[in-house]
């Protein structure tokens, strides 16, 4: 395979990773909260948890990727097997 399908699908295998990475730690903060916590709020409050959950989750998610990313970075040589993501469409004409 050369560079630009390995970078497409490296960007599909790193969204769908994302993606899981999101729905899980939404089920399983959930379902602490459900179990855990949800008793210990008065109703009024209650739903003010499920948007905790859902940035919490989007942090836990974007902290994840970046340390899989990191690793990936750290074991692969991303310039033999990638394309770069963005090129420089326009270069400065030497004088």
């Amino acid at each position: 395979m050369n560079k630009r399908a390995n970078t497409i699908l490296f960007i599909l295998g790193a969204t769908v990773f994302n993606v899981l990475t999101t729905i899980i730690s939404m089920v399983i903060l959930f379902l602490l909260y459900i179990n855990f916590v949800m008793m210990l709020i008065p109703e009024s409050g209650r739903s003010w948890g499920f948007v905790v959950i859902f940035l919490a989750a989007l942090v836990i998610s974007f902290v994840a990727y970046k340390f899989a990313l990191n690793y990936f970075m750290k074991k692969i040589d991303v310039e033999k097997y990638f394309d770069p993501l963005y090129i420089k469409k326009f270069k400065k004409s030497e004088n």
